[in-house]
């Protein structure tokens, strides 16, 4: 299951951030529901929220870092609880969809873009980043809801 939940996440966020490039870079954005969400090409340099711009090879390496570890605690600990096994999986797969760009582009593709008229801008984001977050808080629930047993 979480190796299904890892190769689907990039195959999402591969065919979007494709249809991305093609559809929307250098052309106007694509409006959703107007003053508030639209599609919107962006070669993100950085990483949320637009921090560390141009530091491509130590996102790199902290990603892989990251990866490594998670998947260091999945194999030493086994965690019993599948939520949590979901979880890192949904993590591992933003993740890896967030460095492939990295890698082969040097920026990430954001394409999904949260506003409030010119008053409010969420950062852009995609696929990935979805993951990651969804995954994040997933852990965060199991862990706040769960007193240590079944984790390990």
């Amino acid at each position: 299951m979480e190796l299904i939940i890892i190769i689907l996440v990039n195959i999402i966020d591969r065919f979007s951030k494709i249809w991305a490039l093609k559809t929307l870079k250098d052309n106007n954005d694509v409006v959703i529901i107007k003053n508030i969400f639209s599609l919107s090409y962006l070669e993100n340099r950085g990483a949320a929220w637009g921090i560390f711009q141009g530091k491509t090879n130590f996102l790199l390496v902290i990603t892989i870092f990251v990866i490594i570890g998670i998947i260091y605690f999945i194999f030493k600990y086994k965690p019993k609880n599948k939520l949590i096994r979901i979880s890192l999986s949904f993590i591992i797969g933003g993740a890896i969809g967030n460095m492939y760009d990295r890698l082969v582009n040097k920026y990430v593709v954001d394409f999904i873009y949260f506003h409030y008229k010119d008053v409010y801008s969420f950062p852009t984001f995609n696929v990935a980043d979805m993951s990651v977050v969804v995954g994040t808080i997933l852990l965060a629930l199991c862990l706040l809801k769960d007193d240590n047993n079944g984790i390990l």
